[in-house]
């Protein structure tokens, strides 16, 4: 019986960890359109919070669609760090 609750806490820790690989994997493969993006949706991306994603709906919509990832630097607020970590994440057009 004690090696039964042993065997059951073992696989409950394996499941937990396997489901948060999944899940951190399922999160890094999130494609975000800088183009289109609502500012809910821009809050998905790393240290990116309500104000900042205002800023970039903002941004776009005064100077127009941005060229290339690159350009959300030149959103107040979006420094080469934060770019950094949201590279990945980020798409201008339809496709990455």
């Amino acid at each position: 019986m004690r090696n039964l609750k042993r065997y059951i806490g073992l696989l409950v820790l394996i499941a937990f960890v396997l489901a948060s690989g999944i899940s951190a994997l399922a999160k890094e493969d999130v494609k975000i359109n800088i183009n289109k993006a609502t500012v809910k949706e821009l809050t998905k991306l790393k240290q990116v919070g309500p104000k900042v994603a205002e800023k970039i709906v903002d941004f776009r919509e005064k100077k127009g669609p941005f060229k290339k990832p690159e350009d959300i630097m030149k959103v107040s607020g979006i420094g080469p760090k934060i770019f950094e970590q949201n590279k990945d994440m980020i798409i201008i057009g339809d496709k990455p």
